[in-house]
């Protein structure tokens, strides 16, 4: 297949377009790199098979040949992204997702809308099952990525009934893995790079909070086959084993030999108090469900941070250059 990738030199985009390549697909990288890394797919650039062009998806995409699949993952992923940007965050879930659905549409192609776990919000049911229709505070600092997402899946279910679009939609709950960035505010990241740098680890509230932690490996497994099924979801892509912050940290400390200890901060607006994925559906309709252990998952993670030589975190201001046909 050929495989159109928004948002393919982030976190989780780089390591689907990696993948897609791997297993035999052609892959149209897009991205404005306001958020990826050009590092996380400079290794694919000397693939025949690989192109990467710069694209804000909120303007018009234009891609030309043939396209059997789009993976919309342009967005800003990160509370310290999405507060940064919040009118660009807005964009790419309502204009940027109209674009990429008309882009599938005109090439009767897979359309894959990559949603989140915040489309809950803070839930009042536990764990959360793809029927729960959320608990978000439409106006609150969290929304713009929030709501975003929320329209995102509304226009692509629309998308499908009024004009038949092959449309599938996945609630991806928190990721971690090598190429995250540092300084990216999500927590696994900071954790580990407070860790290595010596610092003490920072937790919001009293770490009682849960959250569920997938590695990216699972994760883009579960995506994988969300673009080789012909079904609409939604479907919770996450692990169901459920941690509390402060368990993340500990093990943190464990895994880096640290010994720095923890220091508390108040609970920021909004954020979420339980979250943890039923994935049943994802189980039986894709039979996908996720291997990696947090342990093993997190001390991956920590080896490639203490290996990553660009320890900024910022995102890369020269864009690589590709072919597009």
């Amino acid at each position: 297949m050929r495989v159109v990738v928004s948002g393919g030199s982030g976190f989780l985009g780089s390591h689907l377009c990696e993948v897609l390549l791997r297993r035999g697909d052609r892959v149209c990288c897009l991205d404005d790199f306001s958020s990826g890394r050009a590092a996380n797919v400079g290794h694919l650039l000397g693939e025949p098979r690989f192109e990467c062009a710069p694209c804000d998806v909120t303007e018009r995409v234009r891609v030309t040949g043939e396209v059997d699949a789009v993976v919309h993952l342009a967005s800003a992923a990160s509370p310290r992204d999405y507060s940064r940007r919040p009118l660009q965050t807005l964009a790419a879930g309502s204009r940027g997702t109209e674009n990429l659905l008309r882009l599938a549409l005109r090439h009767q192609a897979r359309f894959v809308l990559a949603s989140t776990s915040e489309v809950y919000g803070d839930p009042e049911v536990h764990p959360q099952r793809e029927d729960y229709w959320g608990h978000v505070n439409p106006i609150g600092p969290r929304s713009v990525y929030d709501e975003a997402k929320r329209f995102a899946e509304a226009l692509s279910m629309a998308y499908r009934r009024s004009e038949g679009a092959d449309v599938g939609i996945v609630r991806i709950f928190n990721t971690y893995g090598p190429r995250m960035r540092p300084h990216d505010g999500r927590v696994v990241s900071t954790f580990i790079r407070q860790a290595l740098d010596g610092e003490e680890l920072t937790i919001y509230g009293d770490g009682s909070q849960t959250r569920s932690f997938c590695y990216v490996d699972d994760l883009i497994s579960g995506l994988l086959a969300m673009v080789d099924a012909h079904l609409p979801g939604p479907f919770n892509l996450g692990n169901p084993s459920e941690r509390t912050v402060r368990e993340l940290a500990e093990l943190v400390l464990l895994i880096t030999g640290s010994d720095r200890g923890l220091r508390f901060e108040p609970l920021p607006v909004d954020d979420p108090v339980r979250r943890r994925p039923d994935i049943t559906r994802a189980r039986e309709g894709l039979g996908w469900r996720p291997r990696v252990s947090l342990a093993e998952g997190l001390s991956r993670t920590v080896s490639w941070f203490a290996a990553d030589s660009d320890t900024s975190g910022r995102p890369s201001q020269h864009l690589p250059v590709g072919r597009m046909s």
